[in-house]
Order: structure tokens, then C-alpha cells, then sequence
């Protein structure tokens, strides 16, 4: 097996994957994927409702937490990553969101140049086929394949006539067009009732055609260097030892958490920090693991009627026998749902003003699925017919960081997020949820409703409801921002606006980390998109 490539690619993500599809199409030299994770070919990563069997299996997911802390009710958040090839394509929650064109706007704002939407907008378009649309803003031609839901639900749809009855805001048929702002079914990462991930649609394809290796169950441990220039990767297979060496890049796509501590136990990060572990510094750069955002979800529950039909019932007895039937035989079926249906994009402040909001960028995204969960359970469905409604803040202002604990690549690192640190954010919340509430107990609902099981009738001051999101919130897993894309002359930015980390040759960051604020949406999409904008300039310098 060789051990010298021309790019060694860590990581098999959003990011990753995509830019070894796209180096191994152009023919611009041997490429190696190292990916910590095994085989994503699993029925449980196929099944799109599998998401929820995944979450816990530390073969298939990172298990980080947060650190615990008083504005998250003195808990630790559990934070899973994707371990696995495709990593967290292969097992999030299947919500396709670009996010908000003022995202990438203010990106090129802070210094970034190539990073406005118009100028983003291609690499969106040559990801996707956006099935049954031709539109300016969507691609046809694109490896992911994006689908409407193939089903709907009366309980769905009572939620989207709710918003709109009480908000003015419009059924809105693509979110990810020139407005987000209404309410309607998410698109999903789903294609004929499949999941679509990168490993299958972007990686698998050259790794069969003999142009692209990929080393699973290979962790990356250390970036080496030569005279400031990457010159390969130490890696660690089954306890052994070892080295790829690099003769052009290595580009780090591990992801947030991951890309952040490996280019610190690299000697890259924070020098005082680093020296404190007995790491030697290759180059000081304090920003590595600042900058650090997630959004946080709050969710609301209601409990209905006895006998309404629900995900709830659904997924028991005869009912999911018929289900998983359905799915095998390539009909609709719930086994194809995402876990949030319905979505609303609105700007809480103007909306519980009684203000028109059509001209506001939305701050809060919506989640709407026709069941709920057990509390304190990962997504373990309730026994009686109910209906759950979530929302995050989409432009938090919040932030934390990450930093490793060890030079060994086996101790956990610390990863603080802040939430709700910022008092902006905390009224956010508050906003939230009121508005959520307004939606479940809307007129649409009155035939079916029964009673609020979270957070309950108790829960009235908006220091109860505060303390109420504190204390139940969770990760809406888009971790961003812990390499930061600006200039050199930003104290907190890891790279430039060519992805290459500032001060170092040979060497980039092309995942969720670069961004300098998270996208106003789930970050897949975006993930993806990066991946495809920082192959192109790897091409086209």
C-alpha cells in the first residue's frame, strides 16, 4: 500500500467527500481519504428514520459533550458527531437548508472575498438535482438528489395553517430560493424514500474507478510538518503507528470538534495553551478553537385527543409492521420521514408585535413533527398521540470555543458552546417559546387538543420560560466556526478566504469550522457547498 499521495484528505464528510470526488475527477493527483469511522453501507443509515437509532452507537458516532454550566440547567449537552464514512451526512436528520442569502454576504463582509451568495450560489446549484423544480436559484444536474416529502399529514398541515393564519406568513413552496421567510414541508436529503449522502453519491464512485483510497478505521493523529509546510499525517490503525506522507496539500474536513484538536495536537492553536501541554508550537495561532457556535433547541410538546392518529401510533405494533412493508416495497411510508416535517422561518419580535415581517430576515427556524418523545430520551417516541414543535435561534450571539485537555489523541477535549451566555439570545428564547405555544394551541389544533405536556401550564414569566430552555434545550448539531475564515489581520481567523491556514504552507481547512458565523440554517447544505468552492480553488488558483 502506498504511503505518499498528492492529497491526503482527513475526513470523508460534507466537506471531505466532496472534495476528493471532485480532485479525483480532474485528474489533479492521488488522493487518500483517512476517516476514523467503518462502512456506512448499514440499513439503519439507509432507512432515513434510522437517524434515531444511531445517535447513541459510538462506532457510528464522536460522543462529545459540552461543559456543564448554569445556562444549561448545570447539564452537559450531548453533542454526536458523525463517525462514519460520510460522516454526519450518513446519520443527521436529513433537513436540506441552505440558510439565508445575508449569511454569505456578511462572510464577504468580514473579509472574505469569492464568499457572497451570488458567488456561492454555483457550487449550491452543482451539488444537488432539486427534484421535480427549475429554478434560478436550484441545481438538475448536482450528485445529492433533493426531494419534497412524499406524503403529508393533516397534523402537518394544521401546523402550516396555524402559522399562517397568526403570522400573515406565506405558504412558502422553496426556502432556500430568495426568501426563507413562511412556512411549509422541509426538503429533504431523501431520494425515493433512501437517504442521500456524500460517501455514497461523491466518494464511492472514484474510490470504484481505482482514482481515490480511503483508509477507514483510521484516526488522524498528528499533522506533520517541514520548514512550515504540511508534509503528511501520522496516523493509528488497530494500535499500530504510521505515516502518509503529502507531496501538494493535506486538507483537513474532520469537522468542527475534530479539525480544531487535530490541527492543536499538530502544534497549531493557541502557543501558551499549547506549551501548558508540553506541545510543541508550530505555529502560535490563537484563534484555533475560539469562535466556536451551535444552535440551541428548545422544544414544546402537546399531548391529543385518545385515538388521533399520530407518528406516535404509528411506529408500534401492526401499524409499524405495515410501515416497514411499505418501505421495502418503495411505498411511502414513516420509515422515509425526517424527524422535522413542517417548518416555519419567522422574526419573533415583529411577529409577537403584530407586525408585517415579510420584509425581516427571520431569526427563529421552526421544527414541526406530528409525534413527540419521552423527556430526558433521545428521540424515544411517547406512548399516547401528541405533537412536538422546536425551534432555534438562527443567528445566535453566543459563542464559546474548544480546546484539547492532552497531547493524546484519545482524551476528550473540552467543548464550551455558551449558550444562551448573550441576554440577545435568552430573549430569543423566551420568544420562541411563546410563539411555539401559539402554534400548538392555534384553532387549527382545537379538534384534537388536549393539553400541554411541555413545558406545562406551571411555566408562565419569561424567567419560568428561560429556565425552562436552559433546562430541557439541546445541541441542534450544527457546530461551526472553531477555524475561522478571515483575514490575517483578524486576530481569531485560522484561514484566508482561500481556505489555506494562515502562516503554513500546504495545508487547509475545508468543513463546518471555517465558518465565520453559522449559517441561519441546518449546516449541511452549506458543508457541502464549501466542500465543493474549496475543490474549485484547489483547481483553479
Amino acid at each position: 500500500m502506498p504511503d505518499t499521495y498528492d492529497y491526503v484528505i482527513i475526513g470523508s464528510g460534507a466537506a471531505g467527500s466532496v472534495v476528493a470526488s471532485r480532485l479525483a475527477e480532474a485528474g489533479a493527483g492521488s488522493v487518500c481519504v483517512i476517516e476514523a469511522g467503518g462502512s456506512n453501507n448499514k440499513l439503519m443509515v439507509n432507512v432515513p428514520a434510522g437517524f434515531v437509532k444511531n445517535l447513541r452507537k459510538p462506532e457510528m458516532m464522536w460522543q462529545f459533550e459540552s461543559v456543564a454550566g448554569g445556562n444549561t440547567g448545570g447539564r452537559s449537552v450531548y453533542l454526536p458527531q458523525g463517525k462514519i464514512l460520510g460522516g454526519s451526512t450518513s446519520i443527521n436528520g436529513l433537513i436540506y437548508n441552505r440558510g439565508q442569502s445575508q449569511d454569505f454576504d456578511h462572510w464577504a463582509s468580514l473579509g472574505n472575498p469569492g464568499w457572497s451568495h451570488r458567488e456561492v450560489l454555483p457550487f449550491f446549484r452543482k451539488a444537488e438535482t432539486r427534484e421535480g423544480v427549475d429554478s434560478q436559484y436550484r441545481g438538475s444536474s448536482g450528485p445529492i438528489r433533493i426531494s419534497d416529502p412524499d406524503q403529508q399529514h393533516p397534523l402537518c398541515d394544521h401546523f402550516i395553517n396555524a402559522v399562517s393564519a397568526l403570522t400573515g406568513a406565506p405558504k412558502n413552496n422553496d426556502y432556500n430560493a430568495d426568501s426563507q421567510f413562511g412556512t411549509g414541508y422541509y426538503q429533504r436529503f431523501i431520494h425515493r424514500g433512501r437517504r442521500e449522502n456524500v460517501a455514497d453519491r461523491y466518494l464511492k464512485p472514484v474510490v470504484r474507478s481505482g482514482l481515490v483510497e480511503v483508509r477507514n478505521n483510521t484516526l488522524a493523529t498528528r499533522i506533520r510538518f517541514s520548514q512550515g509546510k504540511a508534509s503528511g499525517v501520522e496516523i493509528e490503525r488497530d494500535g499500530e503507528v504510521s505515516v502518509v506522507r503529502c507531496n501538494k496539500e493535506v486538507l483537513v474536513c474532520g469537522g468542527t470538534v475534530n479539525s480544531t484538536t487535530l490541527l492543536q495536537r499538530s502544534g497549531v492553536g493557541s502557543g501558551d495553551h499549547l506549551q501548558s501541554l508540553g506541545i510543541p508550537v508550530v505555529h502560535d495561532l490563537p484563534g484555533v478553537g475560539d469562535n466556536f457556535q451551535d444552535h440551541y433547541f428548545v422544544r414544546l410538546a402537546a399531548r391529543l385527543q385518545a385515538g388521533v392518529d399520530s407518528l406516535n401510533s404509528q411506529s408500534r405494533g401492526l401499524s409499524l409492521g405495515r410501515e416497514i412493508l411499505r418501505w421495502f416495497t418503495g411505498k411511502p411510508s414513516i420509515l422515509a420521514w425526517s424527524p422535522s416535517i413542517a417548518y416555519a422561518f419567522l422574526h419573533s419580535e415583529s411577529v409577537l408585535a403584530g407586525h408585517d415581517a415579510s420584509g425581516v430576515q427571520p431569526d427563529l427556524q421552526f421544527v414541526f413533527s406530528h409525534g413527540s418523545y419521552r423527556p430526558g430520551r433521545v428521540y424515544e417516541l411517547d406512548r399516547f398521540p401528541a405533537i412536538t414543535c422546536g425551534f432555534t435561534q438562527q443567528r445566535p450571539y453566543s459563542s464559546g470555543y474548544i480546546k484539547i485537555t492532552s497531547a493524546d489523541v484519545h482524551a476528550k477535549p473540552v467543548v464550551q458552546p455558551n449558550y444562551l451566555v448573550d441576554e440577545r439570545d435568552q430573549q430569543v428564547a423566551v420568544n420562541g417559546v411563546k410563539l411555539a405555544r401559539r402554534f400548538i394551541q392555534a384553532e387549527q389544533f382545537k379538534a384534537v387538543y388536549h393539553n400541554e405536556e411541555m413545558p406545562g401550564d406551571s411555566v408562565q414569566s419569561d424567567d419560568e420560560i428561560l429556565q425552562y430552555a436552559r433546562d430541557t434545550g439541546n445541541t441542534g448539531y450544527h457546530l461551526v466556526g472553531t477555524c475561522k475564515m478571515g483575514p490575517a489581520s483578524d486576530t481569531k481567523a485560522v484561514v484566508g478566504a482561500d481556505l489555506k491556514v494562515h502562516g503554513l504552507n500546504g495545508i487547509r481547512v475545508i468543513d463546518a469550522s471555517i465558518m465565520p458565523t453559522v449559517t441561519s440554517s441546518n449546516t449541511c447544505a452549506a458543508s457541502i457547498m464549501i466542500g465543493e468552492k474549496g475543490a474549485d480553488m484547489i483547481l483553479n488558483p
